[in-house]
Formats: C-alpha cells, structure tokens, sequence
C-alpha cells in the first residue's frame, strides 16, 4: 500500500509501497470522480505536474484535514495507484475494502452539497445542505458502498470543506438514503445478512466501467477474483456470484 505523506517543505509526497505489518496510521479520502483530465493521477506526481488540475485540491484538503488529525499519512485513490501496472491494480481492488476498514478516519468529500447556513438568529438552517446531501451523488456511485460501511470513522464535508457530520451522527439520514441496515453501517459482520440483501444495497449505485459494478463488491462479500476488465457486467456479476457461492459452502479459494 502506497500513501502520501507531507514533506518538511509543506507539499506532499508519495511514500514507498508499505507491506501490510509496517503500513502506518492513515486518513483515506472518499469522494466522487470527475473526468479524467480533473483528477490527479499516480504519474502526475511523479512527474512533478497536476497541480493546476481541478483534483488537486481535494488531496490538499485530505492531507490538510489528516495532519489536524494528527496523521502524518493520507490516501486518495486517484493517485496513489498506479493503474498502468495491471497487477498493482488487481491487488489494490482487491484489497480496497480492507485499506478503507483499517483507515484511522476516512474523509467524505461531497462535492455537490453546500455548506451549513445561518440564519440570523445564529441558529443553522439545516434544511439546504441536508436535501443536497441526501440527493448527492455520491450516494449513487458503486465504489462508495463499500466507502461507507467498511471504515468506522466516517466523516462528511461540504464542497467548501466544512463538516456536517459523521456517519453516528448522520445515521438516520444515512439509513433512509441508502435502505442500509444499522447494524451493517456500525461495523455489524457483514456475513449476518444474506447475499441478497447485500446485493439489494448496490441496486441502484452505477459505475462508470461496467465491470466494476461486480468488482466494487469483492470487499462486501469477502471474496477475491481477477479483474477482466472488457468482460462484461453479466459476466463479472456471474463471476462474483460463483465465488460467493464457493465461500458460502466452504470451498477453497480460487483465483481463476
């Protein structure tokens, strides 16, 4: 796992790719994509260029949100994969769901909800941001599922980065949104509801590749697969199904 420190100097940088017992505490980002020329990507910061993209201030506010917090390490997915290395990829995708449930604090960036307003009574008006927040798009997105449930300390801002809350705080909106038990958004085993019900979470979550509608899930069913990206989504899906079946009847795991 490879994350983003701030240096001496005030900027940031990529760390060494960390194998799983040294990885140190982290914040991890969460947030919707713009197109591809917005977003940051591995090879920008590697080659020392993206920051006039439009992504580059959401991984400043990240890091910057991180050291108030006392974490000295952040991760945002734009960039710190690189996705020209397939197998990199895999693996990353692959192990998504467990970098976001060992994150110290993961951050929710919504871009599409404003910031609180005050009336002037000083007393907040809730009701602008909270319609926004609950038609945001990052609600409909199927990588954010797993964004979601698997970290414990979820916290939600603003396009203007200001927080509205956490995910205790905002359970109920949170529940009404997204029909996500509770228990499932506490930290609940997952394996205590059934694979429908787990699948009726994503139901109306899309992805912009069609394959990543099955791959997004690997971390909700606890399975591994390959990825084949120009598959399909009937046949990705099918793939999932197989290897949630052969997890539910104990099979041994296959990477085929």
């Amino acid at each position: 796992m490879r994350l983003l420190q701030y240096n001496k100097d005030g900027k940031f940088s990529l760390t060494k790719d960390f194998i799983s017992g040294e990885i140190p505490e982290y914040a991890i980002l969460s947030h919707t994509w713009g197109a591809d020329t917005e977003e940051v990507t591995y090879r920008d910061l590697i080659d020392g260029t993206g920051k006039d993209k439009i992504g580059y201030n959401k991984i400043r506010s990240c890091g910057d949100q991180a050291r108030r917090d006392g974490l000295h390490y952040f991760w945002v997915d734009t960039c710190c994969i690189d996705k020209s290395n397939a197998v990199e990829l895999q693996e990353a995708i692959n192990s998504m769901f467990r970098w976001y449930r060992n994150a110290v604090k993961c951050y929710v960036f919504l871009s599409d909800v404003p910031r609180p307003t005050v009336d002037g009574e000083d007393r907040c008006n809730q009701l602008p941001w909270e319609s926004a927040f609950r038609t945001s798009r990052w609600f409909t997105r199927g990588w954010t599922l797993q964004e979601l449930i698997a970290p414990t300390l979820v916290e939600f801002f603003s396009k203007d980065r200001e927080l509205l809350g956490d995910k205790k705080s905002l359970e109920r909106h949170i529940g009404e949104i997204t029909r996500i038990p509770s228990k499932a958004l506490r930290g609940g085993p997952l394996a205590e509801f059934s694979v429908t019900e787990r699948m009726s979470w994503a139901e109306t979550r899309q992805t912009t590749r069609e394959e990543d509608m099955a791959y997004s899930l690997l971390g909700i069913f606890d399975v591994y697969m390959p990825l084949i990206y120009g598959e399909g989504r009937e046949n990705a899906v099918g793939r999932l199904r197989e290897a949630v079946d052969r997890k539910e009847k104990g099979m041994p795991f296959s990477f085929d």
